[in-house]
């Protein structure tokens, strides 16, 4: 099995948008509800309580500093500060959800992508690293489309 880190959105960006309620990267207005759905928190990488927490919806590109070309999207973090996912392996509250793994090689090259299925996140992950055109791995949600999280080798 790959040795790999699984990466949030940088903490700063998660402040600077609390902190403003815009989008750091594009300046466009973030928006604040209350969960109507699990999410994930793009920080904490958990997901929401639904009906309980407050989040804040903002556009996000995952690949600024990666690439000159933008992709921007939509994500949400919670509202309130919340702990950045460190921890070693996948996220336990991401197994279980909608997910599609983009193993991106040179240039941001889309090279293979694969759906989630019956929580083989870690079977996927290895056979996406196995390629040595895959550089790094964005995990995505499969209902929505929009950015998760980052993977790239330990």
């Amino acid at each position: 099995m790959t040795s790999y880190r699984v990466t949030a959105i940088p903490l700063q960006i998660a402040q600077q948008v609390r902190a403003t309620l815009k989008s750091p990267q594009y300046g466009h207005p973030a928006h604040v509800e209350v969960a109507k759905g699990y999410g994930p928190c793009r920080s904490c990488l958990q997901t929401f309580r639904t009906g309980e927490e407050n989040r804040i919806l903002f556009t996000y590109n995952p690949f600024a500093g990666v690439d000159p070309y933008p992709s921007p999207g939509p994500i949400f973090i919670h509202e309130k500060d919340c702990t950045a996912y460190e921890a070693p392996g996948f996220p336990n509250a991401l197994r279980e959800l909608p997910l599609i793994l983009e193993g991106m090689g040179r240039g941001r090259w889309l090279i293979t992508r694969e759906q989630v299925v019956r929580n083989n996140v870690d079977d996927v992950i290895g056979r996406l690293f196995a390629l040595s055109a895959v550089e790094y791995i964005h995990v995505r949600n499969a209902e929505a489309g929009c950015f998760v999280a980052h993977i790239e080798r330990a």
